[in-house]
């Protein structure tokens, strides 16, 4: 979408009198060029108001996670209203999609933060008005800052690619390269530290790095950069699998693609199907779906009798593979392909 839509002040306040209508909230567009407001879900007005917020309303990652939450909405009686940022990193229309959701009344609001710690300030506002607000899967700084966290463990969802990729190097030199994704973002950082701790390595052993922001055609020009930089790399760390398949792409149009190691995180379908296609070897598959329904759960439960959700809660991860090494427990892509999403 390439405006934003923001409902005033005085409507919101007229909603909330009245109460005649579900608020719709729109979500600021990804850069997509899709105009449609994401309004709300649910059973009506006299029902749990939920909010969610994701980082962009077109990576299939969120598109799934939105799905779990309206499905978790319609089972459990709850009105979902969503939105978005205009791209991975736009904490200001997450901080105005908080500020109209509190002004709409949800009792809870669910959120991927797209800046861990310039978010914080609009959460805790909201928190103090008595809103339950749970993160899924990017944790802000400081965690403390939500009630809750439901979210992959991604150090460990990075190890298990590390370790997978040394086990897979054989006692060969690694010449590493990392394509990450951007700077502050704790679930880059997470991913990007288990890597390089499940490898045995740490970043002087990096010999190029270059963020992408988990985009393909920056994953294309990073991995082309860090060629030109180190022509002998010969394993790639991807933060996710567009930013891998970019990886991939460029590789191959050195002739480089099958004698380098591409790693990545997700378990998206595509992705997923690249690693059967051997364009990548090894992904590490979370679960958006299942974040977005245990968050929709809770706030209905907290709703029902004030208890909050608390602490953090592992939604799992699975290293998904079909060239297994020693040493790395994993699962072959069939497996991957059914708990996949996108």
């Amino acid at each position: 979408m390439s405006s934003t839509i923001r409902l005033s002040s005085s409507l919101l306040k007229a909603v909330a009198a009245t109460g005649v209508a579900a608020l719709t909230l729109t979500a600021c567009g990804s850069g997509s060029g899709s105009g449609s407001p994401s309004g709300s879900t649910g059973s009506g007005s006299g029902s749990v108001k939920v909010g969610l917020i994701t980082k962009t309303d077109t990576n299939p990652f969120f598109v799934k996670m939105k799905e779990g939450a309206q499905k978790a909405a319609k089972e459990n009686g709850a009105e979902l209203s969503t939105a978005a940022g205009k791209f991975d990193g736009d904490n200001a229309g997450q901080v105005t999609a908080v500020e109209n959701m509190v002004a709409a009344g949800v009792k809870g609001i669910l959120i991927t933060p797209s800046d861990s710690k310039a978010i914080v300030p609009a959460i805790r506002k909201a928190r103090a008005k008595g809103v339950l607000v749970i993160a899924l899967d990017s944790p802000t700084d400081p965690e403390s800052a939500v009630d809750a966290l439901f979210a992959t463990d991604n150090v460990k969802a990075g190890e298990l690619i590390g370790e997978y990729a040394k086990a897979a190097m054989k006692g060969r030199s690694a010449k590493i390269a990392t394509l990450d994704l951007a700077p502050g973002v704790s679930v880059g950082v997470q991913r990007h530290d288990g890597f390089l701790k499940g490898f045995g390595a740490d970043d002087k052993d990096v010999l190029c790095a270059q963020d992408t922001g988990g985009d393909q055609a920056k994953g294309q020009t990073a991995m082309e950069n860090c060629l030109q930089k180190e022509p002998d790399i010969n394993v790639v760390y991807t933060i996710n699998e567009p930013a891998a398949l970019g990886a991939y792409t460029a590789l191959k149009a050195k002739g480089r693609e099958k004698d380098v190691l591409i790693v990545s995180v997700d378990g998206g379908c595509t992705g997923t199907q690249a690693v059967k296609d051997g364009k990548i070897a090894a992904t590490s598959q979370q679960y958006p779906l299942k974040m977005a329904a245990e968050g929709v759960k809770a706030v209905v439960a907290y709703a029902k009798d004030g208890k909050k959700a608390s602490g953090y809660t592992d939604t799992g991860v699975t290293l998904i593979t079909d060239t297994t090494q020693a040493g790395a427990t994993s699962k072959d892509t069939a497996y991957g392909l059914e708990n996949c999403w996108g």
